[in-house]
């Protein structure tokens, strides 16, 4: 990627520093994946609608039987924002006990404080997400973002409030970033240069993973630059979320609504190539998201064809190029998962799902929640003064922001609870 102009990363850092500490914008939020065929051969996806899939017990049996044979949980995972060593062995402890952590889109502080309070009250981790767009929005949208600059200071200015509160949450907290395109990249590279600078001081990154979204390149390529950065993140222990296949619908400015549905399904030897190039990385480590139909957004049922099977056949087919006893030797992670099945939701982390993005849904509750609040006192938002309760009544308690953006946490927070109850992550700590 071209050099960046803009600021010094150590003024950038202690520009965040001072903007986590007032960054209080509304929110709303941005966001999948898995694998196919037991032949190297590919199969179309008539033949994988009628693949045969394994039963899925009922949600409430399947949570309790995640529940009485948790193992315990890794000394290494504690309260706080989890990187390196901590974040390899909490991904291990949730595929080892079938769970998955929401992987949830944020815009500010409002979002990301919803995340961990819904993560408290289910007593399980979180992944808080910051995309290009929601680092910018953190900013300020009014700012230039020449050079992405507004993106990465915004990013970071997240990155710190949640490393300034996480601990008094008592979860574990992964800070994330969503899909990366080959352009944006230089996004990417501000946000290593700020993880570099806050290894050195505090010998772990300032954000525990990244994403990049190369599924438009070809494979040869997506996963030769996926390796370079590797490369780069294992040096201070970041974590690499690469994508396989296409995720269709509109995200965040990006549109795949259009794609060929052919793209929508990752095949298994691409998986095979993936996992064997990004292993040749020293201390790398990676999680793949590998599309099995996944679409952002929600849609009508029938619209969207989710083949989770793919999943369970792609580990079986790496268990056996690689010769191991392990049947899982692949992290997967599930991307578009609002209005997706709670049958193919608990079918995909079966197959070794460690996570799943969460946008739309959260992204609706967060407005339902302001809805609800203007409905409920409507005639106490007309004016500053006049109410039901008399003419020159003030209605200032009504009108300030914070009640209507408490009432869009908490609606986000309950919805957060109901996901982390699909994803069988219910008192796993």
């Amino acid at each position: 990627a071209a050099p960046r102009a803009g600021p010094p990363i150590v003024t950038m850092l202690r520009t965040c520093v001072a903007a986590a500490a007032f960054v209080a914008a509304a929110d709303a939020f941005a966001p999948g994946s898995a694998f196919l065929g037991t032949a190297p051969a590919a199969r179309s996806t008539a033949q994988l609608r009628a693949a045969p899939r394994a039963a899925v017990a009922p949600k409430v049996s399947m949570m309790a039987e995640t529940k009485a044979k948790l193992t315990k949980l890794p000394a290494s995972v504690k309260p706080g924002v989890v990187t390196g060593q901590a974040l390899k062995d909490l991904l291990q402890y949730a595929q080892d006990n079938e769970f998955a952590m929401p992987g949830v889109n944020i815009v500010g502080t409002n979002s990301i404080n919803a995340c961990m309070e819904a993560a408290a009250k289910y007593g399980g981790p979180i992944m808080v997400t910051f995309s290009k767009g929601g680092g910018q929005f953190i900013a300020g949208k009014g700012l230039d973002n020449k050079d992405d600059r507004a993106s990465i200071a915004g990013s970071i200015a997240g990155a710190l409030h949640v490393r300034a509160v996480a601990e008094l949450y008592g979860v574990p907290v992964v800070l994330h970033t969503d899909h990366c395109q080959k352009a944006w990249l230089p996004w990417i590279d501000g946000l290593m240069d700020a993880n570099e600078k806050y290894f050195k001081e505090h010998g772990e990154p300032l954000f525990s993973s990244h994403m990049l979204d190369l599924s438009e390149e070809s494979l040869e390529e997506n996963v030769g630059i996926c390796k370079k950065y590797l490369e780069r993140f294992a040096k201070c222990n970041v974590l690499l979320e690469m994508e396989l296949g296409v995720t269709g619908g509109e995200e965040d400015g990006v549109d795949n609504s259009e794609v060929d549905s052919s793209r929508l399904y990752t095949q298994p030897e691409e998986v095979w190539y993936t996992y064997e190039e990004l292993s040749k990385v020293p201390n790398g480590q990676f999680t793949v998201a590998a599309s099995f139909g996944n679409v952002h957004g929600v849609y009508a049922p029938g619209n969207v064809d989710l083949q989770p099977v793919i999943l369970h056949n792609t580990q079986e087919y790496i268990q056996k190029k690689l010769g191991c006893d392990d049947k899982k030797p692949v992290k997967f992670v599930f991307h578009g998962g609002s209005g997706s099945s709670v049958d193919d939701i608990q079918y995909a982390i079966k197959a070794g799902v460690v996570k799943m993005n969460i946008d739309t849904d959260t992204q609706w509750s967060f407005w339902d929640g302001i809805r609800g609040y203007e409905a409920k006192h409507r005639e106490y938002l007309q004016g500053q003064i006049g109410n039901p309760e008399g003419a020159a009544k003030p209605n200032k308690k009504y009108y300030d922001p914070r009640m209507s953006l408490r009432a869009a946490e908490e609606a986000m927070r309950d919805r957060l609870v109901q996901a982390a109850k699909d994803l069988n992550c219910i008192n796993v700590l």
